[in-house]
Formats: C-alpha cells, structure tokens, sequence
C-alpha cells in the first residue's frame, strides 16, 4: 500500500470515528427525533486518476408510511488530476410507494490518465466534458411490479490531453458523442429497505433508445437487465447477490458498455456488450457496524471479442467497513477497497452500499 493510499484510508478511518462518536448516545440520555438531513465528506483513490474529495448533502423524508424513503440532495467532488463534478439528484416515493420518480443531472470536467487506455498497451489523457440529465417514473400495477419510462439527454465530449492523444482517440473512434433517448422500464422491487436491504430482490430490464431527433448524431440502443438479491441470516448478516448485463445496438465506440465493478476505472475498458456478477456478504458485528466481503467478474463481447479470452475477463475482489448512520433508514458511511487485474484498485468513502 502506497503513502497515498495509506493517507486516505485513515482518513477514512477518522470519518467514520467522528462519525461514530457524534450519533453516540448514553443510555440515559433522552432519545432525539432523528434528523431529516445526512451530510457527509466523501472521497476516492484510484491509481489511474489520483485523488478526490468532496461533500454530499441530502434531505430525506417519507411522504406517507407506506411509501419507501425519499431523498433530494445535491454532491460535489474535486481530483488532484483537477477534475470537478457536481450534481444533483431526487428520489421520491409517494402515495402508498405507487408512484416512483428519479431526477439526476450531473456535469463536471473529468481529467484521466490511463496507462493503457482499451487494452491498447497505450497511454492516453484525456478531458472528459460531462453534462447529462437522466429522468425516470415508475408505477406500480401489481404487487411488486412496476411499469415505466425514462429519458436521457448528454452532450459527453473526449477530448485529448495532447495532440498524440487525439490521434489515439481519433483512431480508436473515441470522440464522444451527444445523445438523447427515450426508453421503457419494467421493474420488480421486494426489498424492505431500498438503502440496506436484509430481504427481496429486485429486477430491472430497461431500454434507452437514442435517436438524432431528440439530439446528437447517431440513431443507437441500449438495453439493461440487472437482478439483485438479498438474503437475511444469522445475526443481521446478509448475502447479497448481483447479475448485471448491458448490451448495445449500432452504438458508437465511446457509447459502448464499461465494466462496472468496484477497482476499475469507469470507461477504461469498453465493449459493445458487457456482463457482470458480484457475490458479497454484509457481517454485522456491532450494533451500528457492518463488514462487507465481495468478489465478482465482468466479461466484455461482441465485435470480436469473447469471454473465452482471458484478456475480456475482469476479476474484482475487495472488503470494507461501515458505520450505520441513520438506521431507521438504512443510510450507512461506507468505506470500501476494491482490487482487479493488471494494477487497477480503488479505495472509496460514500454513502450507501455499492448496490
């Protein structure tokens, strides 16, 4: 373990003992309404892009007992490669959990530096120019079902560092695109708490088809499955399992699916189709202290590549330790490390389990 990331993780260290020490109670102390609002530090390292900090700021309520928790915030994050991010988001649950509504719009600069950018054996720098709305609404028809629609608008642009990078990005086909799509939802959900869920599962098939009438330059598609489940045991321990797939249609390169498991870096490793598994175990060993153990692999296919290649294959292990912020709700500090293949790990400090 590098100083760097030796700094960081005792920064973690100390949040979650700040943290801790500060949602303390004696025993007879008299018990306070919990507070509608979560503020917490956040921050990340990552071999390929450095360091980042940055704060999330959140309000959450419940409209009616029924309904699961909603939540409105905004974050904000800054790198040492002098990257910035910012966003805002709005998850809400309303009359009886009927109705579902997700609101994100994010835009930043993002500043990476790969040491082999696709498996090219090339390095490459890049300016990443990011600003993209995501909307989405779910209704309920039967019991755990839900049917819906969502839409996406991005202006994502690559830029090079240098003009060797452009050459690169030029010949990979990498230039970024801006998009608009349009897409259906349908969505089981049986987890009784969204944000820490010990029970249920949940099933998310999804489509976004974006067409040059609504923006960009290419008329392409994507599809998404992913399923989760959660299973209780023991002491308030749970095993979580996850299967992820994402496919694309005619899609630009740079529109192409990422690996998305913990220790890689979004966007380093791009396929036409990607799928993934993750096994983890939440151990609880205090009453507001759980620990997370989790292995997974994802596989990119398609245009030439196949999971019978050891080189589109992304192993992923790693373990972590949270604090229990807000239990009624199931809002946790989570500091977790992550290790893949060929040099790639990260270290992270957020709010909520991975998934």
């Amino acid at each position: 373990m590098n100083d760097r990331l030796r700094g960081c993780t005792a920064a973690a260290l100390c949040c979650l003992t700040l943290l801790a020490c500060g949602t303390a109670r004696a025993d007879d102390e008299p018990a306070k309404a919990p507070s509608p609002w979560v503020l917490l530090p956040t921050f990340a390292n990552n071999p390929k892009l450095g360091s980042s900090v940055g704060a999330l700021g959140a309000y959450m309520t419940k409209f009616d007992a029924q309904s699961q928790l909603s939540m409105f915030g905004v974050n904000a994050q800054y790198t040492s490669t002098d990257s910035a991010t910012a966003g805002a988001f709005a998850r809400a649950s309303f009359n009886a959990d009927r109705h579902r509504v997700l609101v994100l719009a994010v835009g930043g600069v993002i500043k990476n530096d790969y040491d082999d950018f696709l498996g090219t054996g090339m390095p490459l720098k890049s300016d990443d120019h990011l600003r993209a709305f995501v909307g989405r609404y779910l209704l309920r028809v039967k019991d755990d079902w839900f049917v819906g629609a969502q839409a996406l608008v991005t202006n994502y642009q690559m830029i090079g560092q240098t003009a060797l990078d452009n050459d690169l990005l030029a010949l990979l086909g990498l230039t970024g695109f801006e998009a608009g799509g349009v897409g259906l939802v349908l969505y089981h959900d049986s987890r009784d708490v969204l944000d820490a869920p010990k029970r249920g599962w949940l099933f998310n098939v999804n489509n976004v088809a974006y067409r040059e009438a609504i923006k960009g330059d290419h008329d392409f598609d994507v599809y998404r499955a992913d399923y989760r489940h959660f299973w209780s045991h023991g002491d308030g321990h749970v095993l979580a399992l996850r299967q992820s797939n994402q496919w694309t249609v005619e899609a630009p390169p740079s529109a192409y699916a990422p690996v998305m498991l913990r220790g890689y870096t979004m966007g380093e490793y791009l396929g036409k189709n990607m799928s993934s598994i993750e096994v983890e175990e939440r151990y609880r060993f205090a009453q507001r202290w759980t620990a997370t153990l989790f292995a997974g692999a994802a596989c990119l296919y398609g245009a030439g590549k196949s999971c019978s290649d050891s080189k589109n294959v992304f192993p992923s292990i790693g373990a972590g330790v949270q604090y229990i912020l807000k239990p009624a709700q199931g809002i946790v500090a989570n500091l977790e490390f992550a290790a893949g293949k060929d040099g790639n790990n990260g270290l992270l400090f957020k709010m909520g389990y991975a998934w």
